[in-house]
């Protein structure tokens, strides 16, 4: 599978739990793991260390989201942006292996583009871009 399929799962499951959060991951993770069929054990386990890195950084995570969107509260921001952005943000500064930022903001945007609404990937590239500068 490549890593923009892998991508796509990790939002996916992010965004399935972020509107659901009685929803375990090994659940939302295997609904994501299901639409693909070449889904190796090297893929599960590159999306669950995303995925709980994603977790175990999340107050971080929404707070530089926060500082580079501040007429957005996370609150307010749609489900599909908020799983993106914080996805790109684990992926440019909390991962261990980052991301070059550019890189993961043309990731973002892509995912925007198919996921999210008509102005979704001007919204994350500003975001994200506003990240990058902090």
């Amino acid at each position: 599978m490549s890593r923009r399929e892998g991508r796509e799962a990790i939002f996916k499951t992010l965004f399935g739990m972020d509107l659901n959060p009685t929803l375990d991951l090994s659940t939302a993770l295997q609904t994501a793991k299901d639409e693909y069929k070449n889904f190796t054990e090297k893929d599960e386990e590159y999306a669950l260390s995303t995925i709980k890195g994603v977790n175990e950084n999340l107050n971080a995570i929404d707070s530089l989201i926060s500082l580079s969107s501040p007429d957005w509260r996370i609150e307010r921001m749609a489900a599909v942006d908020k799983a993106i952005l914080r996805l790109a943000t684990f992926e440019m500064k909390f991962a261990e292996e980052k991301l070059k930022p550019n890189i993961a903001i043309n990731e973002a945007v892509e995912l925007a583009k198919k996921f999210g609404a008509d102005d979704s990937s001007r919204f994350i590239n500003g975001v994200l871009s506003g990240i990058l500068k902090k």
